[in-house]
């Protein structure tokens, strides 16, 4: 019998959490408590937020469902330390989807777990090997929960940071956000020694540093800190730039939905349907590489054509006529981006 009401309830909601309902003679068991204690403790949790339904019956069944805000939740060892191998996963390799919500969430979950679970999600994660862009912008995990807590609490950042050329240079700034333009991770943030607003790639950042010093978020030059990365690539003098100009056989909202934010929204183009559906057509600047632009538009799960430039053509009747290859099929050379 569990004689202590914290840890009661906290082994209630652990069984609460489970996807089932729970009559109120099976929780009663559980607990070692009777019936009547069960629904006090029910009416605890409700009290603190949790949204608990109770069905009628000669029983009485017990279930936690969705309400309006999220709860606290009660994790055992293995769910949290597969929760922490997936999000230091995703995080440190940046892989698109997994945003600085991911990140912050493994901030507060590494924050919490034991030396014995931090220990496990080490082991497991050094134990695989994941597959990467080939470029070697691989991100310590660490490196980036660092930083996601900085922008969080709104403290100051300092780090060492590396630059193209090599130039290795400390940097003490106000972390804004960070981005992943699911090739690299980059910070956006306030330089107070150039006193001006700068990009980072985060994995030529090296120890990262919370100085505990607050401040008051300043005002973006643009609306948001995905427009801003994008428009301070398209400026870096070092960056090769090319004009996209691809037309989709799909509305605007399926392909908006499936490309990266900081490429743009395509247009409506009418012309560009098939069988008098809706098409449409994307303009965009990029730097990104063309192998890696054909990639992600073979993905999209939507006829389209490619007009320019002519490296990306090229690329995509290539990657065409080797995917036909690789299914028996050869590829037909004039159907580029098809």
């Amino acid at each position: 019998m569990t004689t202590d009401t914290p840890a009661r309830l906290l082994q209630l909601l652990s069984l609460l959490q489970t996807p089932r309902e729970w009559p109120g003679g099976e929780l009663a068991d559980r607990l070692g408590v009777s019936r009547r204690t069960v629904r006090r403790d029910i009416d605890r949790l409700r009290e603190l937020g949790y949204p608990v339904q109770a069905s009628l019956g000669s029983d009485g069944g017990y279930r936690l469902v969705a309400g309006k805000a999220m709860p606290p939740l009660v994790l055992d060892d293995e769910e949290a330390v597969a929760i922490a191998v997936g999000l230091r996963a995703g995080a440190g390799h940046a892989l698109e989807g997994v945003d600085e919500a991911s990140v912050r969430a493994l901030a507060k979950l590494e924050q919490v777990l034991p030396a014995r679970l931090r220990h496990r999600v080490s082991t497991l994660q050094a134990a695989t090997t994941p597959l990467t862009s080939g470029d070697g912008a691989s991100i310590a995990p660490e490196t980036l929960t660092v930083i996601a807590s900085t922008v969080a609490g709104q403290e100051r950042l300092r780090f060492a940071y590396r630059a193209k050329d090599g130039t290795e240079s400390r940097r003490l700034t106000e972390p804004y956000r960070l981005v992943s333009t699911g090739r690299r991770w980059y910070l956006v943030a306030y330089d107070l020694d150039r006193e001006d607003w700068r990009t980072f790639r985060v994995d030529r950042v090296a120890d990262p540093f919370a100085t505990g010093a607050r401040f008051t978020p300043r005002e973006l030059p643009t609306g948001s800190a995905a427009e801003y990365l994008r428009r301070s690539i398209q400026l870096r003098p070092d960056a090769y730039e090319y004009e996209l100009d691809v037309t989709f056989e799909a509305p605007t909202e399926f392909v908006t939905a499936r490309l990266p934010t900081w490429l743009g929204t395509p247009d409506a183009h009418p012309t560009a349907g098939t069988d008098g559906g809706d098409g449409c057509r994307l303009r965009a600047t990029t730097s990104n590489p063309v192998e890696w632009v054909a990639m992600r538009l073979a993905t999209l799960g939507c006829e389209f054509s490619v007009q320019g430039p002519p490296e990306l053509v090229r690329c995509a009747r290539e990657l065409g006529a080797r995917l036909s290859r690789s299914a028996g099929t050869e590829g037909t050379p004039g159907s580029a981006g098809r």
